[in-house]
């Protein structure tokens, strides 16, 4: 009975902090463009899941698609005149096939920051670096990587 009731009340309480996180849409462009989905974990730390649409290029037979997963945590107590820093790590992956198939990987580091528009939307400028690792029929390199973007996110109800 004990063990019963201690599961109940452990799903009610996650389903319960899961209720509250916040989910948001939104984009952006920079080195590349990107479609994404971010969700909440605590008031200051979230998941970003990122389809990356600056790797899709269609240039004659070659064709490459990428994504990337990042954590995301605010810098508590700092605020710019709205602007609000954090920073990050992530990985992002893309494979190409065509004339060249392959698979790369970029595990890196990011800071941004965020304001806060109105209500529901907000946007963003971001930087991160690490390293890029490709392995391909044309070889196998690595080499430093980096990007900048800013971007729009959208509060959803």
């Amino acid at each position: 009975m004990n063990k019963t009731f201690l599961k109940v009340t452990t799903l009610v309480l996650a389903s319960a902090s899961m209720a509250s996180a916040a989910s948001y849409v939104g984009g952006s462009l920079g080195s590349g463009a990107s479609l994404h989905y971010q969700t909440d974990i605590t008031d200051t730390s979230a998941v970003r899941y990122s389809l990356d649409l600056a790797a899709v290029n269609f240039n004659f037979g070659q064709l490459s698609a990428g994504g990337s997963v990042d954590y995301l945590n605010d810098i508590s107590g700092q605020d710019f005149a709205g602007l609000q820093p954090y920073y990050g790590f992530g990985l992002g992956a893309g494979v190409g096939i065509g004339s060249v198939t392959g698979v790369t990987l970029y595990p890196h580091v990011l800071a941004g920051l965020r304001y806060n528009v109105a209500g529901p939307l907000s946007v963003f400028g971001e930087l991160n670096a690490g390293v890029a690792i490709g392995v391909s029929n044309a070889g196998t390199g690595v080499g430093f990587g980096s990007n900048a973007r800013i971007g729009i996110n959208y509060q959803l109800p």
